[in-house]
């Protein structure tokens, strides 16, 4: 049995911060109205797709200290490439120098998650080390006038390093569903912005991510009580403490970076999740679970076993660095 492992992590943000007081002096609403609604008090806007997710990407491999000449695929999860062909990931793959496949995955906020399940796959049949990136700019299919979605949405790419190891690996679980009916709920047309029905998207969210992290943890036979770390999607605070309640997972075994992120999409889950990795908050042997929903409605999650010693340091992108085929 050939399973993977994760063996590096890397996060990219835009440099330009849009605080809930820049949004007041535009729309109708105020820093404490946003923030009490949905738990975000900042969000990081600016960039293209691609170069947050060559970013994040770079970051992940030298953490993991792998060189581009060993990495087979490239894959993307994103609602935003930068162009309708080719894909992101091809660009992606260009300026990184890695050789091989490259494609990209569009579940949006659950793409991430699917895009795991997908790298395992690979690993599974044969593929040795691959680059998954989730990596979004909603803030190009935002509309800047639109209280309901303007003050949600942001900028932003994480990535890990995923590899083949002998036995089961570190996925233990995972979840993937959809309910195409209900795709009208949360959707942007071609060219267009994005529409939202907020009070039943955030009813279905709710619901959705707790059944899904449900099944996964009895696919593991395992409890929420057992679950070390939850990673859920940074959509609204309201959102995650609901999740949180029903699945009786605490806050203090949570990781909630929406208020300073936002919802950066297909980003969201592995921003948190390298976040917590650079604050020492994992350790090996810990079990993480990660649960996102979004348009489609998409939703997934998958339980995994965190097998990467901790690091007393942050990786610089842009520093050189050494590293072992």
């Amino acid at each position: 049995m050939r399973g993977m492992r994760l063996s590096g992590w890397g996060a990219a943000l835009p440099d330009k911060t849009v605080t809930n007081a820049d949004l007041e002096a535009t729309l109708d609403t105020t820093d404490a109205w946003i923030t009490e609604r949905t738990g975000i008090r900042e969000r990081r806007v600016g960039g293209t797709t691609s170069a947050l997710a060559i970013e994040a990407g770079r970051a992940a491999m030298l953490r993991a200290q792998v060189d581009a000449a060993t990495v087979a695929m490239v894959v993307v999860a994103t609602c935003t490439p930068d162009q309708a062909l080719p894909a992101t990931a091809a660009t992606v793959q260009d300026a990184l120098a890695i050789r091989g496949g490259a494609m990209d995955v569009n579940a949006v906020c659950a793409g991430f998650v699917y895009g795991l399940v997908t790298a395992a796959g690979l690993i599974a049949t044969g593929t040795d080390r691959l680059l998954l990136i989730g990596a979004d700019t909603m803030s190009t299919i935002v509309d800047w006038d639109d209280r309901s979605t303007a003050i949600l949405f942001a900028d932003g790419a994480g990535a890990v390093v995923v590899e083949g190891t002998e036995g089961p690996g570190d996925l233990l679980a995972f979840d993937l569903d959809n309910d195409g009916s209900a795709r009208h709920l949360l959707q942007a047309d071609v060219g267009g912005f994005i529409q939202m029905d907020g009070r039943e998207v955030f009813r279905r969210a709710v619901r959705a991510t707790v059944e899904s992290a449900q099944r996964t943890l009895a696919q593991a036979k395992i409890t929420a009580d057992d679950v070390t770390l939850f990673v859920p999607h940074q959509a609204n605070v309201r959102i995650v403490d609901a999740v949180c309640s029903r699945l009786a997972i605490p806050v203090e075994r949570t990781v909630v970076t929406l208020d300073h992120h936002g919802n950066t999409s297909a980003a969201s889950i592995p921003l948190a999740l390298a976040e917590a990795a650079d604050e020492g908050r994992l350790r090996p042997g810990d079990l993480v679970l990660l649960a996102g929903f979004g348009a489609g409605m998409s939703v997934a999650s998958a339980l995994l076993r965190w097998s990467v010693p901790p690091v007393s340091h942050t990786i610089d992108p842009e520093a050189e660095s050494e590293v072992d085929p």
